[in-house]
C-alpha cells in the first residue's frame, strides 16, 4: 500500500528509513556530496510503499503556485529488478490529478532516464546540464485539468 504523508505525520522509524535510504542512494552510491535532507522535507508530500519493512521506493511531492515538483524518485536497491519504478511513478501522478489537478508537474531527473519519465507524459525542457558531476535534465509534464476555478477561469 502507498503512503503520502507530510513529515509531521510521519513516525519517527519511517522519517529514518526514508533518510537512510536517500542517503544511501543520493550521497553514498553516487557519490553526490550535497545536504540531501532540506527545509522542503518538512512542507512536502512523502509518498512511499514498504515492503518486508523496507522502504522499498520513495519520492517527494512539492506543491507551489503553478506546479508541483517531484523529487528523490528512488528504488531501493533490493527493489530495482521490479516495476516498482513505474508503479511509484503512476502513483504519483494518480496522487497529483485527485489532489494538484490544476498544477503542471516538473521534475529534474537524471538524463539516462529521459525515456523512463517520458513514457508518463513528460517532455523535455533544458538541455543536459550537471549536477555533482551527474548529466540531468528539466522536464515537465502538463496538468490533469487546464483551468483552475481558484483563478477565476
Amino acid at each position: 500500500m502507498w503512503e503520502f504523508n507530510l513529515y509531521e505525520a510521519l513516525n519517527p522509524l519511517d522519517i529514518f528509513k526514508i533518510f537512510k535510504l536517500r542517503v544511501d542512494t543520493f550521497v553514498v552510491e553516487q557519490q553526490c556530496y550535497y545536504e540531501e535532507i532540506d527545509k522542503k522535507d518538512l512542507q512536502c508530500i512523502h509518498m512511499y510503499k514498504k515492503i518486508d519493512d523496507k522502504i522499498a521506493a520513495y519520492a517527494r511531492l512539492i506543491p507551489e503556485e503553478d506546479t508541483i515538483h517531484i523529487g528523490r524518485v528512488i528504488v531501493h536497491p533490493d527493489f530495482r529488478s521490479t516495476d516498482l519504478a513505474q508503479e511509484l511513478m503512476e502513483q504519483a501522478l494518480q496522487y497529483i490529478e485527485t489532489h494538484h489537478q490544476y498544477l503542471s508537474i516538473h521534475l529534474q531527473g537524471q538524463a539516462h532516464l529521459e525515456s523512463f519519465y517520458s513514457r508518463f507524459g513528460f517532455n523535455t525542457v533544458s538541455d543536459v546540464y550537471f549536477v555533482d558531476l551527474i548529466p540531468h535534465i528539466d522536464m515537465v509534464r502538463p496538468a490533469f485539468a487546464t483551468h483552475s476555478p481558484l483563478k477565476g477561469v
